[in-house]
């Protein structure tokens, strides 16, 4: 298997997909969230978290560096304060900063798959410092943030359909 070839094609298709997915989405629907069950974010909040599912914990695994202020680390951390509750997430200011912070990401990303090389996405194992004993080849963690905001971009695309938006399969794989 190469790592390289199938994590760069996956982040290319799966960002392609996301930014489609989010230029349906206009400024004024940002404070949209679904009106039924509890602790859904914001359309806003989701496209804020979309810009980071990815590429920032793609650096992570790569670098060590997981954005942590100095001094705090995830050991400290109390469960809820990983998972926060919906309403203390963070918003984009807008479309166009989500679609910016998103296409950022993406070179974080591919940056993060050329940084490692083939060698170490097929061979180094990490773990995720909030799942320590989830220890695996550095290319499957990276897969797993590329499914992350596979994840987060399917629900974008509900969110969408829920809204009255013609959307379909192909807008969901940026066809």
């Amino acid at each position: 298997m190469n790592w390289t070839e199938m994590l760069n094609g996956a982040i290319e298709e799966t960002y392609a997909a996301t930014d489609g997915l989010m230029g349906m989405v206009e400024d004024g629907e940002l404070g949209w969230k679904p009106a039924t069950g509890e602790n859904w974010m914001t359309m806003g909040q989701l496209m804020f978290h979309l810009t980071g599912s990815c590429g920032a914990c793609c650096k992570g695994f790569v670098t060590g560096d997981w954005g942590m202020p100095e001094g705090v680390s995830y050991e400290d951390m109390a469960p809820e304060d990983m998972l926060p509750p919906a309403e203390k997430l963070p918003t984009v200011d807008s479309v166009a900063q989500a679609r910016e912070m998103l296409a950022a990401d993406k070179v974080v990303a591919l940056e993060m798959v050329a940084r490692a090389g083939e060698a170490d996405l097929d061979s180094k194992m990490v773990a995720a410092p909030w799942a320590p004993a989830m220890n695996f080849v550095l290319g499957k963690h990276l897969l797993h943030m590329v499914q992350h905001l596979v994840q987060h971009k399917t629900q974008l695309y509900y969110y969408l359909k829920l809204m009255g938006r013609p959307v379909n399969t192909g807008h969901l794989y940026g066809m």
